[in-house]
């Protein structure tokens, strides 16, 4: 299975001219015999959205700009990430994926942050769940961005029986790191390191790059394979359209020696999980 992952810089609320670009790296793709191809969180938009995000935001069941991505998602499969609108007047930063002219699943980010830099709840509903869908690359979940963050929004792509686990991200740079990157993404690659290891997934992080109200993203995109491993990492700031060939049948083998799938008891989780809740104290 060919992967690509594109590490672009949207431009900041002009869909038609994002939708152009995707349109031009979809092409590429093709040309590379690329089957899955991967953009990151808010791609058709931009981040820093604020008051523009009613004006960007798009209705998956009609709108044209969906209709033209679903006709190229015949001959490939696209991920990319938008701004959602439901009819009940509220609006989400959410991910699409379509394969084979439909839409199999769409991720509306559960974890979206308000702190610090970060002001998404002023503008964004949250999503209420995390799903494992079947694709014609095997049982996939998606998350964006902080949701990733977060161990139990991992576990429950683990326990949904994820393949593989694809992460869309607008994440900034931090901190300075003496191996010659941002301290956050030490963050980034520690998490999906330990993620596909205990899951013994795939783990594809795009992360996109480029300059935005004071904010400098950080790019550094990469993957994981089940056994956490690094298989392929893409340059820290600068655009790049990193393709990698990656083998299923990988998550097999590994699976017979880590036993983690087999030995896994959500029930018993479940059940912990509702002793704690009922002793929360406000």
């Amino acid at each position: 299975m060919k992967i690509g992952l594109v590490q672009s810089s949207p431009h900041l609320g002009d869909v038609q001219k994002n939708l152009k670009s995707h349109f031009a790296y979809i092409e590429k793709a093709k040309k590379e015999n690329v089957q899955l191809i991967i953009f990151p969180e808010l791609s058709l938009t931009g981040y820093t959205l604020q008051d523009l995000v009613e004006e960007v935001a798009l209705c998956p069941d009609s709108d044209p700009t969906f209709k033209k991505i679903k006709k190229a998602s015949e001959e490939i499969s696209i991920v990319f990430g938008f701004v959602e609108k439901k009819d009940n007047g509220l609006f989400y930063n959410s991910s699409a994926y379509l394969s084979d002219g439909e839409i199999k699943n769409i991720h509306r980010k559960v974890f979206p942050p308000t702190y610090g830099m970060f002001e998404e709840m002023k503008f964004f509903a949250q999503g209420k769940n995390f799903h494992t869908f079947s694709t014609p690359f095997g049982k996939t979940g998606m998350m964006i961005c902080y949701d990733f963050l977060q161990l139990g929004a991992c576990y429950l792509l683990f326990a949904g029986g994820s393949d593989t686990i694809i992460v869309l991200s607008a994440a900034p740079g931090r901190g300075y790191s003496e191996e010659d990157k941002f301290e956050s993404s030490n963050m980034w690659e520690s998490m999906g390191a330990s993620l596909s290891r205990f899951s013994t997934s795939f783990v594809v992080y795009c992360n996109r790059v480029g300059f935005e109200d004071g904010k400098v993203f950080a790019g550094g995109s990469f993957i994981y394979g089940p056994a956490g491993n690094l298989m392929a990492k893409a340059r820290y700031v600068e655009e790049e359209f990193l393709i990698h060939d990656i083998n299923l049948d990988e998550i097999a083998e590994v699976r017979k020696k880590r036993l983690y799938k087999r030995d896994d008891k959500p029930e018993i989780i479940l059940e912990a999980l509702k002793r704690i809740i009922s002793s929360y104290e406000d």
